[in-house]
């Protein structure tokens, strides 16, 4: 560990509202709990700022926070890249008692799809017709792609895997619905390094790396992971 005078106050932009990675009323959630346990490892505390998914990279090149949870695309020549604290991983999912198999774009023919929004641009390949077709909803509040897909009134649900589970776990302590098995379709490779935390300082992303094998080793990490996602 280090010493008192050594520990810094990260201040860390984030994307505003995405359960259970980001849970901005409570500054917590997956993510958050896992960077703020891996920089303190070495004595230093988060403090997240909240922003609209788009502007986290901007908000670091214009020197507003000392890192950022990712560059979404944008590299940031004057930060230093950590390793991954949490992977999104998007699949198509399916009811299990519908038997779908989607292996291929035009597996998605006729079929009618709820996503989070702005999937359309970042999966073109897979989407294209079905946005073409009027069979896509951009939803903005994912616990209602949770229960489209359960009433049936949409044929595939595109979502990170953890974020539907988490939901799936609300709306079984709800009671309002019966939850139905479904099948997880994997469908793009998800590259690590698209998920690289950025910081200014590269003392403090040496000490962040640290923290984070350590969390790993541990397994306090999956340990985080089940607070969230454990029924």
């Amino acid at each position: 560990m280090c010493s008192k005078a050594s520990a810094q106050e990260i201040l860390m932009a984030f994307s505003q509202e995405i359960p259970p990675y980001i849970i901005e009323t409570s500054n917590s959630g997956i993510e958050i709990d896992i960077i703020s346990a891996a920089l303190a490892y070495k004595g230093h505390t988060l403090k997240p700022l909240y922003f609209p998914l788009g502007r986290v990279p901007i908000a670091f090149s214009h020197n507003l926070v000392d890192a950022a949870m990712g560059d979404m695309g944008v590299h940031l020549k004057d930060g230093f890249y950590a390793s991954p604290a949490v992977i999104y991983d998007n699949i198509f999912i399916t009811l299990k008692s519908r038997g779908i198999t989607i292996n291929k774009p035009s597996d998605l023919d006729s079929f009618h799809i709820a996503s989070f929004q702005g999937a359309e641009k970042r999966y073109p390949d897979w989407l294209k017709s079905v946005v073409k077709d009027n069979r896509f909803f951009g939803v903005s509040e994912q616990l209602r792609q949770v229960e489209l897909l359960q009433r049936g009134r949409f044929d595939v649900v595109l979502c990170d895997r953890y974020i539907f589970r988490y939901f799936v776990n609300k709306i079984e302590l709800m009671k309002e619905l019966e939850i139905s098995e479904v099948d997880e379709h994997n469908f793009i490779t998800v590259d690590p390094m698209n998920y690289r935390p950025v910081f200014r300082n590269k003392k403090i992303r040496d000490d962040f790396n640290l923290g984070l094998s350590y969390l790993k080793e541990s397994g306090e990490f999956q340990k985080i992971y089940d607070k969230y996602l454990d029924s």
